[in-house]
């Protein structure tokens, strides 16, 4: 996608499906609808290779190279199934054009060029802990390749002449033929699953491929609790460790409703609870998150306002089998790559219409998100794995979208069909403090300056209110 108040390419949003169940009684459920598989945990755990672009040498060899050209010569590496570029200064805009090549693993074929997005709003709000960490950095959306264990590059710069005016005061743009300071490629093997506390030391010793960025802590007891406290925090939904959220029928969700907000529902809403059935949530354990990864604490904001859509802008080339890996490398991506606490995203749905917890604190729990930078306080951010500017998003995955929105807006008594204030946190719309007026689901571009979540997509926004209000019993 394009900026809008750019020359550059567009912003990104984020992506998933589902992995392998592990009850018995999940398990004599048919996988619909895609086909999943047990996880091992003495399986590799993944890794990032971070890897400097240079200045490309010209072809004629009697210049110096460009100022505004920087690459990575066709080389063999790790593998990796994941690729982004990232920079020093987050505030920085790239204005110019990322590509790379990749080569199939254990063969001799190579993709053509494939461009990334070089814009990736996707964020934490301005002035919030997690934006000013230190650790934040500058980066094109991650676009997913498929197990492979060679790479090329290049960046090319160009010119800008316009400034955008936020509400941060003018953004740092490149001009001319610059690019951003500390250009470094990306490569993310995702692996193949975390595992649970009682496999860890089975798993100890595994063959890691990639060098993670953020070693595991030594205390392991510690490494334990992170992944049960982000199993807790779906209690009295499923039980500790599983895989899935199981699916609940009107009757089934509106007990439920009364359980979990007993003392927090208006007559109104106790008399009629709009709220659609709880869809089936594939969990963190479910795609194989590896807890060791992300911050301790969860954050949370007061209630769930407003749904924002994205895509991840992280190409459809992917099977739904792979997407449990998909999402575990934007995961690793998002925390290790660009520094963030979390991956940004509350929720992911992939193209078979899975649909997958994001960010850890409790899919009921109005979780702080990293997605829609200016917006995230009262809002859910929701992405839908893939590219959808000139790709038609599948019915399926637009039907979770409408169905996971009718469950999540109804917790609070939110019509998905209706208008909601939020106020801003700073961003290239609207300067801090303004109060908007949206619409209840809204596409990332009406809180942000970008063509995400892709211009078909954001065409299904109007049917999926009304689909979603339908499930509500409105």
């Amino acid at each position: 996608m394009r900026g809008l108040l750019a020359s550059s390419i567009g912003v990104t949003c984020a992506a998933a499906l589902a992995l392998p169940l592990t009850s018995p009684a999940v398990a004599a459920r048919p996988a619909s609808p895609a086909t999943v598989r047990p996880a091992s945990g003495a399986e590799a755990l993944g890794g990032t290779q971070s890897l400097p672009l240079t200045p490309l040498a010209s072809r004629d060899r009697t210049l110096a190279p460009a100022a505004g050209e920087q690459g990575l010569a066709r080389r063999d590496v790790r593998h990796f199934s994941l690729v982004g570029v990232i920079w020093d200064d987050p505030d920085t805009v790239l204005h110019g054009r990322v590509q790379v090549r990749t080569r199939a693993a254990g063969t001799d074929t190579w993709s053509g060029w494939q461009d990334l997005e070089t814009h990736n709003d996707d964020a934490a709000d301005p002035g919030t802990a997690e934006r000013t960490s230190g650790r934040v950095r500058g980066a094109t959306a991650p676009l997913w390749v498929g197990d492979s264990d060679g790479v090329e590059a290049r960046v090319r710069a160009e010119s800008d002449r316009r400034t955008e005016d936020t509400a941060r005061g003018p953004r740092t743009a490149t001009t001319g033929a610059s690019l951003p300071a500390g250009l470094r490629l990306e490569l993310v093997d995702p692996g193949e699953s975390a595992p649970a506390p009682d496999e860890r030391q089975a798993a100890a010793g595994a063959p890691h491929r990639g060098t993670a960025l953020r070693s595991a802590p030594a205390d392991e007891p510690a490494a334990d609790r992170a992944t049960l406290d982000a199993s807790a925090a779906n209690a009295g939904l499923a039980a500790p460790g599983a895989a899935e959220i199981p699916e609940l029928n009107r009757k089934q969700t509106e007990q439920e409703l009364f359980a979990l907000r007993a003392g927090e529902l208006t007559e109104q809403q106790r008399v009629k609870p709009y709220i659609g059935p709880r869809p089936r949530i594939v969990t963190r354990r479910g795609w194989g998150a590896d807890e060791r990864l992300r911050e301790r604490k969860f954050v949370y904001t007061k209630k769930a306002k407003a749904v924002f859509v994205h895509h991840t802008a992280s190409g459809g080339g992917y099977r739904c089998t792979q997407v449990p890996s998909l999402i575990r490398g934007i995961y690793r991506y998002h925390v290790e790559s660009m520094g963030w606490r979390d991956i940004g995203y509350n929720f992911l749905v992939d193209k078979c219409g899975n649909i997958y917890e994001g960010r850890a604190g409790g899919v009921a729990k109005p979780v702080l998100g990293a997605h829609t930078l200016g917006f995230n306080t009262n809002s859910v951010g929701i992405a839908v794995l893939g590219s959808y500017g000139s790709t038609k998003p599948s019915a399926a995955a637009v039907k979770a979208v409408a169905r996971l929105a009718a469950w999540k807006l109804g917790l609070h008594g939110v019509n998905p069909k209706g208008r909601t204030y939020l106020k801003s946190g700073g961003g290239n719309l609207y300067r801090k403090g303004t109060k908007v007026r949206l619409n209840v689901i809204s596409g990332h571009r009406d809180g942000f300056a970008t063509e995400c979540p892709g211009r078909l997509l954001y065409r299904k926004l109007g049917s999926t209110r009304t689909t979603a209000a339908r499930l509500q019993g409105r």
